[in-house]
Formats: C-alpha cells, sequence, structure tokens
C-alpha cells in the first residue's frame, strides 16, 4: 500500500524541511582536540566488565580443587618417597587437566570474540562543525550524536532535538514495546537517552553525559564484579567426598602407622606404612576422568550450536530442577506481527505464523472497512520503517493490500505530525493529484485516537472495552482515525484541529517462537519447572505464559514483589511461575532465592538487565545472537543460535 518512488522522494523532502529541526546549525560539539583530551582522562566507552579468565586465573580455579590438591599431596609425597616417576605422573595429570580447561576456554573465548565484532555500535558525532562516524569506544563526555532509525545508542545522553523519536529498550529494562522520547519543557527535567538501546523510529540529537562504566548500561555490568560464582552441585559433592576420604585415609593411616610401630618398633616402617595405605584410598584418576567427560560434552554441545564458557555448566544441566526464562526474544520472537483488526464492532484475527505466503489467498477475508483501517495505518507510518509495528504493517499490507497500492502511486507525503508526550498520536498529511482534498492519516494509543476525534463518552468506552479485552490477550493496541482537509485551506499546526474520524482498533503481537510449547511440555515431563520473569507487562505476560503452557494463574509483579520481606519472598516463589515488571534487582532476587529453597536454577537471557541474575544462576545460559556483550560474558552457556529449544537438546 506504501507507494515506493514517490512517497520516497516526499519523505526525502519532508526530511529535507526537518532538517533545521534536528540539524547541527545551532548545537556546537567537541573539536577532536577536546575530544582526544576528554578520552585520556574518561578512558573508553568500554563497560570493562570482562568476565574472561586469564590463564592465571584458570590455573589458580584448577590448583584450588580439593581433588587437584590431593594430586598435588600425593606427588609431594612420591617425591619425599623417593618415587619420581609416580611424582611425575601425577603432576602430569594435573598439567594435562590445565591445559583441557585452558583449550576449551580460549575456543569459546574465539567464538564470543567474533560476536563482538559483529555487534560492536558505531556512533554519528559532530566533532570540528562536521559529522563524523567514530567506533562507539571513542565516544566521550560532550559528544553530540546524531541518532536516526536503526542506530544503537553509544553513551547515555540528555535529548537535545528529537522528531517522531522512540526506542527500543528492551535488553536493559525488559519491556519489548518501544519508549517516545520527546522534549522535557524548560522547567522538567531532561530526558535521556540510555546507551545499548536501539532507534527504531525518528531522529534525535543527544549530548553525552556519561560513557563507560559510568553509563546505565555500565551500572549492571558492574554489579556483576560482586557477585560471586556458585560450585556446581558435583562440585560440592567431589569437595565432600575429598573431605571424607581424607578423614577416613589419614585416620586408617595413623591406625595401621601406630599399630606397626607398636608390633616393629620400627617408625620409619610404621610412616611408609601409613603413606602407602593412605595413597591407595585416594582417587587419583577421578579428576582426569572428570575433566576429559566434560570437555566431550563441551564439543558435543558446541556441534549444536552451544558454547560453553564453564565446564561445570555441563554436569549441572543435568540436574537443572528450575528453567528461568525472560519473555522477549526467547519465549517469543522479538518482532510484531499484526494480529486483529477490529472495525465497525467487527473483529478479523489474522492468521498466525507461519506467514503467509504471496502466491497464496489470504486465511481472512477483509471487510471495507477493515481494509480502509489498514490502509489508513499504513500511510500513517513511515515508508522504510524500522519499528516493528510499523514494518508489520508494511508486511501485511503486501500481503492482502497489492491493488490498494497501485491506488495510491501518485500520492505524495508533505507535511508529518509527530508524536508528543501530551498526545500520543502521529499523523501524516498526504495530497491526491486527482482530488481537492488532502488526506490526514493518524495512528496512536486508542485513548489519544479518541481524543482526537472528539467522540463522545459512551464510544469512548466502547472502544476502551475492546481495547482492554484485545490488551488481555497479549496484544498491543493502536487506534487508527483519517481526516480530509481541503487543499485550499492553510494546514493546521496541530493535530487536533482536523476534523478525524474513528476507523477502528490494530492489534499487533509478538509472536510465540514455534517450538516453545512443546519445548515448556517437554521440561515438564523431565521434572524442569517453566519460570517466565519479565520487565514486560502482567496482561502480555499472562497470555504470553499461557499460549506456551506456563501456569498463569497468579502473576506477581516488581512493584508487588518491592513490598514483600525476605521471608514473604521465599513463600511466594513456591507457587508463582510469572513475574511481571520486575527490576534486574529482582531478578537476581528471585534466582537467589529458588536457589536458597534447593533448586538447580537455569536462568536465560539476553540483556544487560538479565546479567546479574545469569551469573548467580547455577547455570546462566545467553542468547549469543542478539544478546549483549555483558549477558555473554556473565553466563556459563552461551546460544549461537538463539533458540529455545536447544536448551533443552543441551539438557538431554
Amino acid at each position: 500500500m506504501s507507494p515506493d518512488a514517490p512517497v520516497s522522494s516526499a519523505a526525502t523532502a519532508s526530511s529535507a524541511a526537518m532538517g533545521p529541526r534536528l540539524g547541527a546549525d545551532a548545537i556546537v560539539g567537541l573539536t577532536e582536540r577536546d575530544a582526544a583530551q576528554r578520552l585520556a582522562v574518561d578512558g573508553p566507552n568500554l563497560l570493562a566488565v570482562d568476565q574472561r579468565r586469564g590463564l592465571a586465573a584458570l590455573a589458580g580455579e584448577v590448583l584450588r580443587e580439593p581433588m587437584f590438591l590431593l594430586l598435588l599431596g600425593a606427588g609431594a609425597i612420591y617425591l619425599v618417597m623417593g618415587e619420581r616417576n609416580e611424582a611425575l605422573v601425577l603432576l602430569g595429570f594435573v598439567l594435562i587437566i590445565m591445559l583441557v580447561t585452558v583449550l576449551q576456554e580460549r575456543r569459546t573465548e574465539h567464538a564470543l570474540d567474533a560476536l563482538r565484532e559483529l555487534s560492536g555500535p558505531r556512533a554519528q558525532v559532530l566533532r570540528d562543525g562536521q559529522l563524523r562516524a567514530v567506533p562507539g569506544h571513542a565516544v566521550v563526555r560532550g559528544d553530540v550524536l546524531m541518532l536516526a532509525e536503526g542506530d544503537r545508542v553509544a553513551a547515555d545522553g540528555e535529548l537535545l532535538q528529537a522528531h517522531e523519536l522512540a526506542l527500543d529498550e528492551s535488553l536493559l529494562t525488559g519491556e519489548s514495546a518501544p519508549v517516545a522520547k520527546g522534549l522535557a519543557s524548560p522547567d522538567a527535567r531532561p530526558v535521556l537517552v540510555y546507551a545499548g538501546t536501539l532507534v527504531v523510529a525518528g531522529q534525535g540529537v543527544t549530548r553525552v553525559i556519561a560513557t563507560g562504566r559510568r553509563t546505565e548500561l555500565g551500572a549492571i555490568g558492574q554489579s556483576l564484579q560482586h557477585i560471586a560464582l556458585q560450585a556446581s552441585p558435583l562440585q560440592q559433592e567431589i569437595a565432600r567426598l575429598t573431605r571424607r576420604l581424607t578423614v577416613v585415609g589419614v585416620s586408617l593411616s595413623l591406625l595401621l602407622s601406630l599399630m606397626v610401630w607398636s608390633l616393629r618398633g620400627d617408625w620409619l616402617s610404621a610412616l611408609l606404612a601409613g603413606i602407602t595405605l593412605a595413597m591407595s584410598l585416594l582417587p587419583q584418576e577421578l579428576p582426569v576422568i572428570l575433566i576429559v567427560f566434560l570437555a566431550l560434552g563441551a564439543r558435543r554441545l558446541a556441534q549444536q550450536q552451544v558454547l560453553t564458557r564453564r565446564l561445570n555448566a555441563i554436569e549441572t544441566l543435568g540436574e537443572t530442577t528450575l528453567l528461568c526464562v525472560d519473555k522477549t526474544g526467547t519465549l517469543t520472537e522479538n518482532r510484531m506481527q499484526v494480529s486483529e483488526l477490529w472495525a465497525e464492532g467487527q473483529s478479523v484475527v489474522i492468521a498466525s505464523p507461519p506467514p503467509l505466503l504471496l502466491a497464496d489467498p489470504p486465511a481472512f477475508v477483509l471487510s471495507d472497512a477493515h481494509a480502509e483501517l489498514l490502509q489508513v495505518a499504513l500511510l500513517a507510518s513511515e515508508t522504510a520503517p524500522h519499528d516493528p509495528m510499523e514494518r508489520a504493517l508494511h508486511g501485511l499490507a503486501d500481503e492482502v493490500l497489492a491493488e490498494a497500492q497501485a491506488l495510491h502511486r501518485q500520492w505524495s507525503l508533505l507535511r508529518e505530525y509527530e508524536l508528543s508526550p501530551e498526545l500520543r498520536a502521529m499523523s501524516h498529511l498526504w495530497r491526491i493529484d486527482a482530488d481537492s482534498h488532502d488526506v490526514v492519516a493518524s495512528k496512536g494509543a486508542p485513548e489519544a485516537m479518541a481524543e482526537l476525534c472528539h467522540l463522545p463518552p459512551s464510544q469512548r468506552e466502547r472502544i476502551a472495552q475492546q481495547t482492554a479485552e484485545m490488551a488481555s490477550r497479549g496484544l498491543r493496541v493502536l487506534g487508527v482515525a483519517r481526516a480530509r482537509h481541503p487543499q485550499t485551506r492553510q494546514w493546521p499546526e496541530a493535530q487536533h484541529d482536523f476534523d478525524f474520524v474513528f476507523l477502528g482498533l490494530v492489534g499487533l503481537a509478538d509472536p510465540l517462537r514455534a517450538e516453545v510449547p512443546a519445548a515448556v511440555a517437554e521440561c515438564g515431563r523431565a521434572g524442569i519447572r517453566v519460570v517466565m520473569i519479565t520487565g514486560d507487562h502482567p496482561q502480555t505476560a499472562r497470555a504470553i505464559a499461557l499460549q506456551a503452557g506456563i501456569p498463569a494463574g497468579q502473576v506477581l509483579t516488581g512493584a508487588e514483589l518491592a513490598e514483600m520481606d525476605a521471608i514473604t519472598l521465599l513463600a511466594r516463589v513456591q507457587s508463582v511461575q510469572v513475574f511481571a515488571r520486575v527490576s534486574p534487582q529482582q531478578k537476581l532476587a528471585l534466582v537467589q532465592a529458588f536457589k536458597t529453597h534447593g533448586e538447580v536454577v537455569a536462568m536465560t537471557g539476553d540483556g544487560v538487565n538479565d546479567a546479574p541474575a545469569l551469573k548467580a544462576a547455577h547455570i546462566g545460559i545467553a542468547m549469543g545472537g542478539r544478546g549483549t556483550e555483558v549477558a555473554r560474558e556473565a553466563a556459563s552457556l552461551v546460544l549461537l543460535n538463539d533458540q529455545f529449544g536447544a536448551i533443552l537438546g543441551a539438557i538431554r
């Protein structure tokens, strides 16, 4: 339905017309000299939360294991006894184990380095009065960043200019819906944008106020330094076994030495007899066998696109009793799809994934009212969108409105009315060559559209009820309206001055991944309880949980968790499987509460907000494709294909 060539040229003209609003003429950026000085003082714009372990750290971890301490002790005893060959064999075991561990760690880090290269952001900054592209790590305080659709924000900043700006902050907050950003009033606090967020609509200009570890993203990453890694169940069992064997071995050795000395009176023979008995009780081959089998397991998992960052996570997988999952991007596809159209009191449910093929007829029939609703919603969208909702509208229109598109090829986009905090609606004014009236297409929050259309209370109530009913099924709801304006009259400055007619509602959903229901059911059969922990809206979380097969009889919100003391929290987490509007600190608290109950916890996540919980869980599972570097560094396992089903394959 979007007219390609004419609209593109009109959009370009419109963007040019907006140049003074988002231009750099009135904004002074840094000079290259100032930027270099600030980079030297503040350091590069990096999080500095590297969880990779060097050779010394890896060697220290191996040598601190009780079994390996026994090997070293046994080797020392053999040296004292003059048995050099036996001592060298035991010390060789330790070197082999360290070598296998280092090789596995390095193989994983090489893959993660490749992911870092792919995900490293670049920034458009104003330097010496010119717009320049610089690596994200070179951004400094005071830099002026130019933001456009598709950009990843490189640092925290104060918004200076904005035009229909919306950002996806899900990696930071867990909220899947884009967040609109508009300029604050002069007496209000400045509007901030945050490092790591993605611009999905509009343009903006921001001045950097924090970089690296001083950003909101960096603050979450820094909390990882204070979270200690917990030993796996097998490591704990081996430590207990080692202590028992040590006590038993030392006791029996002392008893034998005393008996030999009392019977023969030869203290040297008694000492050698005790040492011989102690050496026979030590399971010297066990550490070598364990590390070899774990390394083989890591190799098998790598063939299934699962990278192992810590070998002990492999054996812990088999003991998993509880799996904590995020909603956006883990259970869902992290993309929008038009699910329902509501016009003139009638709903049309759009077919579920997989998407329709162009050669196939649609599985639904659009009435004239529903077709007009979709047409106007598309006209109110950008022509080349990054916003997931607008891309969904384009996709559906390409399927079902091919003939309607031909009717609009002579239309030209003349003006855009942007979304603002006061009015959550945006409008596009189109000129039709063969008509004496321009068409104004508008979409936005249903309550904002009802206000634009000046609807009576009874009709507003009906729209509110329908909106709530659609939202209860996990849909994001948009209202759509249309107005006609004589070409001979001047365009009004405010959207309220148009005579809008309300057309209906569009419901969009983030589709559930196709493999999720079967995977959740298989988890249940395997004795693994699945818990959803998300920053999204409670109604959306409940709807997705029910689709996935996760019991959602009760949903606890972050606000409710904040009012609970530790004892109440421990009591409630055992009976609730869906948590919504949860902050990063609360995710961490939930994981620790589950561990207190004796659960072996696996945690999936992709955002910076997931990183503390990923590290605190027995098994942190990060998404390698869309996940942030912080999440991948904090995790024990990394899914390269981002498939939820790969977790079950790894456990199996």
